[in-house]
Order: C-alpha cells, then structure tokens, then sequence
C-alpha cells in the first residue's frame, strides 16, 4: 500500500512540473505549413510560419527576444511606448526585417531604419512573403480631438497566412470596422481601461464578428489587469463554437 501511495505521488508530481513548463505558444495547421503563435508581453506576440517570423510590437526589453527566430517582419501598431518600444528594438537584430507601420510610427523611427520602412494608412494593404498584410482602423470612442487613440493615427492588421485569416486589434474599442469583420480564423482583442475597451465591450465585438479562436490580449490597465476569465464567460454565455484561449501574456499574471 505505501509502495502504491509513492509511486501516485511521484507521478502527480511529475505531472505538476509537465503541466507547469506547459509551452506557451499554439500551433495552427494551415494549408501549407504550421502557423505557430506565441505571445511575449501585453500586446507583443511573435507569429512563425514556413520559417518566416513576423514580430508584433516588440516590447519589453530585448531578453524576451534572445531566444527567437530573427523577425521577417516587423509590425508596429501605434506610437505609444508599449507598442514602439525603442529600446527594445534597439536590442533586436532587425538585419533582414522589414517594418510595416502606420505613419505616425514612421516619423518617430530612426533613420538607421528608413530603407526597410513600409508605410500603411487604414485600409491599405500589401504582399510581402508570401502573406497580406492589411492595415485595419483602431481607435477610440466617442470620435473626439483629444483621443487616446484618434482615427487615422493607428493600425490595427489583418494578416492573410495561406488560408488563416489573422486579426490584431491594437489600442481601439469596439470599432464598426471590427465588428464588420468576416472570416476571421483567430483575433487578437485588447481590453484594458481608461485606454481601450472593457470586457463587456470587448465580448459584444466578438460575438458580432465571430473569430474561430479568440485571444484576449493587451489586458493590463491603469488599475490592475482587467478579468479575462469574465470575458470568456462573457461569450460563451452566447456562443460556445468561438474557442477563448487565455494564455499568460504577464509575468504576474
């Protein structure tokens, strides 16, 4: 009997450690490859797929980066420190990236960056390796001249991956041009107060446009981290089919 009590006890335990070094990343069969998500911090996440990497407004210091894939791709959505982080990209190897930002991020690059630098407005879009790159409106409501986040300024991304349709919100609230979307395969949502949106906000975007898979991401406010769990009940309260995976995008969270 005690011999079977340890060895139940040696496997929980082994267990735990399995479970805790859990990776967090997701992987995503495409039509021609794997498309592998990983996020790395508040609204930072990196995509790989077919040895291409696409990073998404890299922050928080460069140690997040050592370990990765050198980006393809860079894709800055606004100019606010937490999404143009300098000093993070000073750390990187942006050797053979290409920047994909709005224009106001452009004017704010360095000029050690100018001939890799592609300019989308809203609406805009382009083909680069292989993928789609569209920049999609993201800004706050009600429409007023001392926004946060003013229309025009930012871009949220839709990204064309083989047959993956993929969407990044960035820093907007709940948005007609988001609530329009279609089609969408998987979406990154933001929720953090007084910046962005709220989880009942955040929830009735996504049960208008119905990703497949939904990421509630840059959730981290001026008052603490906003409920991710809440907003998964929030939508499944309506709509069970879309998958709300919560994953650990903050050290302390």
């Amino acid at each position: 009997m005690k011999l079977h009590i340890y060895l139940i006890a040696i496997v929980t335990f082994i267990s735990g450690i399995t479970f805790a070094q859990k990776p967090n990343f997701d992987e995503f069969k495409t039509s021609k490859g794997t498309l592998k998500i990983e996020p790395i911090l508040h609204g930072s996440l990196i995509l790989t797929h077919n040895n291409k990497t696409i990073y998404v407004d890299p922050y928080g210091g460069s140690k997040l980066f050592e370990s990765k894939n050198v980006p393809d791709i860079i894709l800055i959505t606004d100019i606010h420190r937490d999404h143009l982080d300098q000093k993070t990209l000073d750390g990187i190897d942006t050797s053979k990236a290409i920047f994909i930002v709005p224009q106001a991020v452009a004017n704010q690059l360095p000029k050690k960056y100018a001939s890799k630098i592609v300019v989308l407005k809203n609406d805009q879009g382009i083909h680069r390796l292989d993928y789609f790159i569209q920049a999609i409106p993201m800004y706050n409501l009600p429409e007023v001249v001392d926004s946060r986040h003013p229309k025009g300024r930012g871009n949220g991304y839709l990204l064309t991956i083989d047959n993956k349709r993929v969407y990044i919100s960035g820093d907007t609230e709940d948005i007609i041009e988001m609530r329009r979307l279609q089609n969408i395969d998987i979406a990154f949502i933001c929720m953090n107060l007084p910046y962005t949106m709220d989880i009942n906000q955040a929830a009735s975007a996504v049960l208008e446009f119905k990703p497949k898979v939904v990421y509630p991401y840059h959730f981290r406010g001026s008052e603490g981290f906003s409920n991710v769990t809440e907003f998964k009940n929030l939508v499944h309260l309506k709509d069970t089919n879309i998958d709300v995976r919560l994953k650990k995008w903050y050290p302390n969270n």
